[in-house]
């Protein structure tokens, strides 16, 4: 037996449980993990929530770090005692313990710790294919990138700036607009003091940017399509403030023939060569110290409804570990 949040109804943050649950022996391709640290992103509020449905009862969690402590049939490449870490693959991060394919799992440098590596693999994978698939930016480019001092919003930030393209964040508050300064943001917007798109238009001489990356959702748009030059992108990948209410696609002729794409990291690195040439790129820039991982908030695991709360309150900063 091992202990695990889980949820029986979807819900706020009291419909999450701590409770004793068995998960047996690995099957074929598949390792036992014990976890050593669990990352928290916005998408388990969602899981939570019953905004993306999953069969019930439900282990939260789609990230995390540990140790392979026995493996099933047919793994090769990995050993008992390896450090691992996974964005992806079967929901249920939110456990001391836990089986999960070995496909999904990355080996962890020695320079990178435990704590580091839970809270990097989903949000710092989400970033790579952002700026180099989705859109690949190049020098000269500006973007526009929503909740700027969120976990996500300072790896965009970092990897974005090294790249030679200027970046314009929004945030709720001015301690937020100082820690997103510090992580290569140039121009920060307090949107709760001004209106972002005409400080969009007055920081790009009336152009607009050629990226926005919106994980906001309902508060943000329509107006973030108004941040856009003629024939920009609108990346639309997260739901912090609710879905995107349903709207007439002619809004993107009428707003400069734009782009629109909702992208998801699963489809991103479905594949074991997609996954290693992603996770490849962030270990790099992590080790090379170019993307510092903020870790501003450590939670026991126990106390991850707390976290919850605090996440969608946006009483957080960066990324936070929650800590078996």
């Amino acid at each position: 037996m091992t202990r695990a949040i889980r949820i029986h109804k979807n819900g706020p943050p009291s419909v999450m449980k701590w409770e004793e649950v068995e998960i047996g022996k690995p099957k074929k391709g598949e390792v036992r993990l014990r976890q050593t640290a669990i990352g928290l992103n916005f998408i388990d509020t969602y899981f939570r929530a019953g905004l993306y449905p999953q069969p019930l009862p439900l282990i939260l969690g789609s990230e995390g770090a540990g140790v392979v402590e026995a493996l099933g049939g047919g793994v090769t490449g990995l050993k008992v005692g390896d450090r691992v870490a996974y964005a992806g693959g079967p929901i249920g991060s939110y456990a001391e313990q836990r089986l999960i394919p070995a496909r999904h799992l990355i080996k962890i440098p020695k320079e990178i710790s435990d704590q580091t590596a839970a809270a990097m693999m989903l949000k710092g994978m989400t970033a790579r294919y952002l700026l180099r698939d989705t859109y690949r930016v190049k020098k000269g480019d500006t973007i526009l990138v929503h909740a700027a001092a969120g976990g996500l919003g300072l790896i965009l930030c970092q990897w974005a700036s090294h790249l030679g393209v200027t970046v314009i964040g929004t945030v709720s508050s001015k301690q937020k607009a100082d820690l997103a300064k510090a992580h290569g943001c140039h121009h920060l917007i307090i949107y709760t003091k001004q209106n972002f798109v005409d400080r969009v238009k007055r920081l790009t001489k009336g152009a607009g940017v050629q990226v926005v990356y919106d994980s906001i959702g309902k508060d943000t748009f329509p107006a973030s399509l108004d941040c856009l030059q003629k024939r920009g992108l609108f990346v639309s990948f997260g739901n912090a403030s609710g879905p995107l209410p349903p709207f007439v696609t002619g809004i993107l002729t009428q707003k400069g023939s734009l782009y629109m794409t909702r992208p998801s990291l699963f489809d991103y690195v479905g594949t074991r060569p997609e996954l290693e040439a992603n996770a490849r790129d962030l270990i790099s820039m992590v080790k090379k110290g170019v993307v510092k991982i903020e870790i501003n908030q450590t939670y026991a695991l126990k106390d991850a409804a707390r976290a919850h709360r605090d996440l969608e309150g946006r009483k957080t900063t960066g990324s936070t570990v929650l800590q078996p």
